[in-house]
């Protein structure tokens, strides 16, 4: 039994987990060792991911445990563990135990939840996480938890341990098995072998990185030197807000406006360098997640499984992305978004 605190309503809700079981792939798959490439190796953490759906069903759970179960036998992977192979680097054990999966119920209604779109702790009771974890090697590659509210709702909960897939890849994921849920054939099959992305020998490097290169004494968290409570919030902009941003956020009369992505990253990276108070001599740095599947040469096939994302890096000094005008900072994202190619 895990208990979570509703902020707002002051109640706690009780999440009774029954016992978990794994739910192995329905046909025979593939036996052995799944490489993985350079880029699984950069992302040793999990993701959690939750849907709610207000109109459960009475048989949710043997529904999803059957088209798991289905599912799996394209996505073996999933059904395997992480380990470390003769060169040193994570590979999938493929060894068919399956995915972990766990039914519960809780005692309240998915309102006293409140917006889970926000990134709230207590959230993590609608999602299965091994008590013992001494490493990402102890991560399973998938776990699943549905449970079930007074109300009639359920919420899936989804745990991926992104070493074997990035946020693209589990949304094909989630795409193909709601496709099977319904009985509907693979629209595209996935594409599983990484040997694609094998580097070359020699590697060429013929651009530099200077963003990937320490030029200060690095700290273990910026949130053990903040002393303040965090607070989490989300933010809803709206289409007139934007509009107003982005006329802000162009450098000229005549150029053309930035993307929403690129002027409400800026804002964010100005208002939390602001409020973290980071030193105006420091160089603060804004990572994004771009899906480097289309850069790639060749490119990645669109469907492909695992690992295909790559980080831009913007960077300035702290003085200079506080105290300049909001182009300044949307130019900067805007460069290093652009600045991610093949190379």
């Amino acid at each position: 039994m895990e208990l979570a605190c509703n902020g707002t309503a002051k109640k706690v809700a009780v999440v009774e987990k029954q016992e978990t079981v794994r739910i192995r792939a329905a046909e025979t798959t593939f036996d052995g060792l799944y490489l993985l490439s350079n880029l699984d190796q950069i992302y040793p953490f999990s993701v959690d991911v939750v849907f709610a759906y207000r109109k459960g069903m009475g048989n949710a759970a043997e529904t999803i445990k059957e088209s798991l179960a289905k599912i799996l036998v394209e996505f073996y992977p999933f059904a395997g563990c992480l380990t470390v192979a003769w060169n040193g680097k994570m590979v999938v054990r493929c060894t068919g135990e399956g995915v972990p999966f766990v039914e519960a119920v809780s005692n309240s209604t998915i309102e006293e939840w409140g917006d889970i779109n926000r990134v709230d702790p207590k959230l993590r009771k609608l999602v299965y996480h091994p008590d013992e974890v001494n490493s990402i090697l102890d991560v399973p590659p998938l776990t699943v938890q549905i449970t079930s509210f007074r109300c009639g709702g359920i919420v899936l909960g989804i745990a991926m341990n992104h070493v074997v897939v990035d946020g693209k890849g589990l949304s094909d994921f989630l795409n193909y098995w709601a496709e099977i849920t319904r009985g509907l054939p693979f629209a595209v099959n996935p594409y599983l072998d990484r040997s694609i992305l094998s580097p070359t020998r020699p590697l060429p490097i013929d651009i530099s990185h200077p963003a990937l290169v320490g030029k200060q004494s690095p700290v273990k968290s910026i949130f053990v030197q903040f002393q303040e409570p965090i607070v989490y919030q989300s933010f809803c902009f709206e289409p007139e807000k934007l509009y107003q941003l982005k006329e802000m956020a162009k450098e000229d009369e005549f150029a053309a406006p930035p993307t929403s992505f690129e002027v409400i990253s800026a804002l964010v990276w100005i208002m939390r360098t602001t409020a973290f108070k980071i030193e105006p001599h420091k160089t603060t740095k804004l990572l994004t997640a771009v899906d480097g599947r289309p850069k790639f040469k060749p490119a990645l096939p669109e469907c492909f499984f695992g690992n295909g994302t790559v980080m831009s890096y913007a960077q300035c000094t702290a003085d200079d992305l506080v105290q300049k005008p909001l182009s300044f900072a949307v130019k900067i994202v805007h460069e290093s978004i652009k600045d991610v190619t093949g190379d």
